[in-house]
């Protein structure tokens, strides 16, 4: 006589292995291009059995926003109240490493939050931040201090946000002494910090395709690329929608132009930084100052370009990509010039670590634009970088 089958017990994480499956699809195609059954189909269950544990979509958006804190939190309260520094950024940093894939929702999808999420996700961020840099020696009512350690926490974080494939106690000691450096940085600037930086300036709009493009990069920036419609655009140009048609094929055309214009001013603003530079070692200086006021000078532009990257059509993404490698190469051939006893892996690493703290560091400034925010963001990317 055959015995009955067996049927698999449910798993008594499958919460959080939803939500694990969920943050990954959303870190790659962006909370509108993911759907319910995709994620369902990641876990291996039905849709059905995925709505039992989340009503909506965006329930289960909210809770994957708001993942990655909570577990950085998590990982604080298991620590002793003294713990060095050096033990809380290990801490976060294994749980940013076990998380990868996924932990990157909150950076950029969070925009999509309502207000009662979103400001509820600044608060648990605002007491994590406050909880690192108390234990970190700094007065967390000091605004360096502060900036200090929420751009250690942008470096540690920028691992989500790339796939550099390096062994784990590599990257854990690489990001450990990245965060510790950023957190120990001097508040005299760092060589090259004060450096004057003369940007290309954004073309002035000189036909109707142009006068389109200005015209939806501050929407994106603003409302987030899906938010935005045609309409909302041809307004603000003041044509009909059916005429932007004959400028786009569609409003992804769109956002592939303005990520275009984005890489290729920052294309021009990288050549001009090299051009009179003494060593390796002042390049990467170069370059980071180029970066930051290229990101202060540019806010929205970069952010839509950052931003709304994964939520192209993967025909429209090839010159992007390959515009990202270039750029990236560019700051890993100078870095382990000046670095030697880096590899290539460890140094881009270190380059998405420096990108990671200019984003953080900036938003923890609100984008405010002048001479002594630009030092103080270069001087800190530099000490990222271990120069």
């Amino acid at each position: 006589m055959s015995a009955e089958p067996v049927s698999a017990a449910r798993p008594r994480n499958r919460r959080q292995l939803i939500v694990e499956a969920a943050g990954r699809l959303f870190s790659e195609r962006g909370y509108h291009a993911a759907s319910m059954e995709e994620i369902a189909a990641g876990v291996g269950i039905t849709g059905a059995a995925l709505y039992r544990h989340f009503p909506n979509k965006y329930a289960l958006f909210a809770e994957c926003a708001h993942a990655m804190v909570d577990r950085l939190v998590a990982a604080l309260d298991e620590l002793p109240s003294d713990a060095a520094p050096a033990e809380v950024f290990t801490s976060l940093i294994r749980v940013t490493v076990a998380h990868r894939a996924s932990g990157g929702v909150y950076r950029w999808e969070a925009r999509y939050l309502n207000r009662e999420d979103s400001r509820l996700l600044r608060a648990k961020f605002g007491s994590l931040i406050g909880r690192v840099t108390e234990a970190a020696g700094h007065e967390d009512s000091t605004p360096g201090g502060r900036l200090r350690v929420v751009a250690a926490l942008g470096a540690i974080g920028s691992l989500t946000m790339h796939r550099t494939s390096i062994a784990q106690h590599r990257v854990e000691e690489l990001l450990l002494a990245c965060a510790l450096r950023v957190v120990g940085t001097d508040p005299v600037p760092a060589r090259g910090s004060g450096r004057s930086v003369e940007l290309p300036a954004l073309p002035v709009p000189r036909s109707r395709r142009a006068e389109i493009l200005a015209a939806a990069v501050p929407l994106f920036a603003r409302d987030g690329f899906a938010n935005v419609t045609n309409g909302q655009i041809a307004k603000a140009v003041g044509i009909a929608p059916s005429a932007l048609y004959r400028h786009y094929p569609g409003k992804a055309d769109i956002l592939a132009a303005a990520c275009l214009q984005a890489a290729g001013l920052l294309a021009q603003a990288v050549d001009r930084s090299l051009m009179d530079v003494a060593d390796a070692r002042d390049a990467v200086a170069a370059l980071a100052a180029t970066y930051v006021a290229y990101s202060f000078e540019h806010t929205a532009l970069t952010r839509v370009a950052e931003a709304e990257f994964v939520g192209l059509p993967a025909e429209l993404r090839g010159p992007l990509v390959l515009a990202q490698r270039e750029h990236i190469a560019v700051w890993e051939q100078q870095l382990r010039l000046a670095r030697p006893e880096l590899d290539p892996r460890q140094a881009r690493v270190l380059v998405h670590a420096g990108f990671g703290v200019v984003v953080e560091a900036g938003r923890s400034l609100r984008w405010r634009d002048g001479p002594e925010n630009r030092a103080a963001v270069t001087g800190l990317v530099v000490s990222a970088l271990g120069l």
